[in-house]
């Protein structure tokens, strides 16, 4: 993977991950695993879609998941979005029944949250790509040191900042996160994943949208719309 294909406000901040012996291996099996006939999700040009909808500098909630949808037509490279006119997947649908029981609103008919990445909500997953089928089948592969590389640069801005970490993969990267006490920075909200499996367990409930605005607004900030 090329620094060039990395954003303008993010490059500086994820170069040194990506000159690492790690990252070159990891460009390197994507290539091999596609020439060997494998279908990889999102398709090339679309997995740093992220980083490119949401500048550095603009992120104010950062919103992390596992792996992208390994369905066909599923992934666009923003977690837990479908791109209009994709049926939204149970996870998806989870979260806006969420949505409606923490804010009222009714759950839109596109599945697309690029509104949401427009207004500084970085979606993030914790792994970048999957094989087709195959969920959590490119963990362990190298993309940690990047995402990783991407919550630090969010921290080390020192701006006020929710992170929404749902999954026990995500939930890792609490420890990166620094500043939780009353009157810091940042906000960390960790619940389940949304997913059928594990909803019930805590992720309904959990109300993150409001608990999100109420931190924003409590530092000064603008609350996001999560209107679709």
């Amino acid at each position: 993977m090329a620094s060039e294909d990395i954003p303008e406000t993010w490059r500086a901040a994820l170069e040194p991950a990506l000159r690492t012996a790690q990252a070159r291996k990891l460009g390197g099996w994507l290539v091999a695993e596609e020439q060997a006939g494998k279908v990889i999700y999102p398709p090339r040009g679309a997995r740093l879609a992220a980083l490119k909808a949401t500048p550095l500098d603009k992120v104010r909630v950062v919103i992390l998941g596992q792996d992208p949808y390994h369905g066909p037509g599923q992934a666009h490279g923003l977690s837990f979005s479908v791109q209009d006119g994709v049926k939204q997947p149970p996870s998806l649908v989870n979260i806006f029944k969420e949505l409606e029981n923490d804010l009222g609103i009714p759950r839109p008919e596109s599945g697309n949250l690029t509104p949401w990445a427009r207004q500084g909500v970085l979606l993030l997953n914790n792994t970048l790509t999957v094989q087709e089928g195959q969920a959590g089948s490119h963990a362990g592969r190298g993309w940690d040191a990047i995402t990783d590389a991407c919550v630090q640069a969010v921290v080390d801005q020192g701006l006020p900042c929710v992170f929404i970490l749902w999954g026990s993969h995500a939930a890792k990267k609490a420890s990166r996160v620094k500043g939780l006490g009353a009157g810091q920075h940042h906000r960390v909200i960790k619940s389940p994943h949304p997913s059928p499996l594990s909803a019930h367990r805590g992720f309904f409930g959990s109300s993150p949208f409001s608990q999100t605005n109420a931190f924003l607004e409590s530092q000064g900030c603008e609350p996001i719309d999560w209107k679709l």
